[in-house]
């Protein structure tokens, strides 16, 4: 399990969440949403330095997560961040080697079952025949795919994803769905912020409604639509639709 312990954060000198208590249980899907600017962004940030804890604690399995050296919380959580300010003039592979990392010795020098579990991460993000081509050359989505096979070559129990969806098209948005699924299938433990709250509905076990930089609620997607925290949050309406295939929301 991961969890904050009345954890205060600030980007820069600015304060931005204060006395945040939540936890993301193992195993599961939890998804993180709330209006622009309610600290979704913020809250994770702090897991890969971007945004700095100024007080409180974060445990990742009982242990001190912000205690851990930068290469054992790579060795424990990988974290795909929703904007990139450079992208790496880099061969996919390479790129996606990158994730190894953190489990290589000071040499680098890529064992057989790093390479094995490179190709399975390239092959898993559908990246594979992009093996040869430079990052930078890519469209937005494939790009975005090539990231999410270096995050998963990384081969961590907890993966950490802001805005994964970004850039990628309606059919790739519901590939994607369906291999978060299979991460946790594997036992994974999946923390995502997304803005469609739909896809939030349908693949999330938890949901982590934000609205003025706190938490407003912590409860299965089930829970929020009986209880209209969804529509007091975000000044919407729900209409929800099923069929043997599952549900779908249309908000208004």
């Amino acid at each position: 399990m991961l969890e904050f312990c009345h954890v205060s954060i600030s980007c820069g000198s600015v304060p931005i969440l204060n006395d945040i208590s939540v936890q993301f249980k193992a195993g599961e899907i939890t998804t993180v949403i709330g209006p622009n600017g309610c600290g979704k962004t913020t809250l994770l940030q702090c897991l890969n330095g971007s945004s700095r804890v100024t007080s409180g604690s974060i445990l990742l399995d009982g242990a001190d997560y912000l205690a851990m050296s930068v290469r054992e919380r790579a060795r424990r959580l990988s974290f795909l961040p929703q904007v990139r300010t450079i992208i790496p003039a880099l061969p996919v592979r390479t790129l996606v080697e990158h994730g190894r990392f953190p489990h290589l010795g000071f040499s680098r020098r890529k064992s057989p079952k790093d390479t094995i579990i490179v190709e399975n991460a390239m092959n898993f993000a559908h990246v594979s025949p992009y093996a040869a081509q430079y990052t930078d050359t890519l469209s937005g989505g494939i790009r975005q795919r090539a990231f999410f096979a270096m995050t998963r070559a990384q081969d961590c129990s907890y993966i950490v994803l802001d805005e994964p969806t970004t850039y990628l098209d309606l059919s790739s948005q519901r590939d994607f769905m369906e291999m978060l699924l299979q991460l946790k299938q594997q036992g994974r433990t999946i923390i995502l912020v997304l803005h469609d709250l739909g896809q939030a509905l349908r693949i999330s076990d938890t949901l982590v409604v934000m609205q003025d930089r706190k938490i407003a609620a912590t409860a299965s997607p089930k829970e929020c639509l009986q209880q209209h925290i969804i529509e007091a949050v975000f000044d919407v309406r729900i209409k929800e639709f099923s069929d043997r295939e599952g549900s779908y929301y249309f908000f208004y």
